[in-house]
């Protein structure tokens, strides 16, 4: 099962979030227009490295299990172009996305 909901930033913008039920796991994501923050399963170095030419802006926070506690996670690896922005290992996921809006 697939759940798609709004999520409010601190600015009063709007972020979508993304939750997938899988077999024994949940895939967690909130995307703004310019990027996104993601559970454990996103791969921050192979966005880094293979595809770097894309400059996507991302984060991931490991050892979540809801969108509320992405949104409170520390970051624990961030793409190049993320640090670019301003969004650093162990910020909150909603700090980071506010600097993706």
């Amino acid at each position: 099962m697939m759940r798609m909901v709004p999520v409010s930033l601190a600015d009063g913008s709007t972020a979508l979030g993304v939750e997938v039920l899988l077999p024994k796991t949940t895939l967690l994501a909130v995307a703004t227009d310019k990027g996104y923050i993601m559970c454990g399963a996103l791969d921050v170095a192979l966005l880094n490295d293979r595809l770097k030419d894309r400059g996507i802006i991302a984060g991931r926070a490991v050892g979540v299990r809801t969108l509320e506690e992405l949104m409170e996670a520390p970051l624990e690896s961030v793409t190049g172009t993320a640090e670019a922005l301003g969004i650093t290992v162990g910020m909150k996921g909603a700090d980071a996305l506010l600097l993706m809006v």
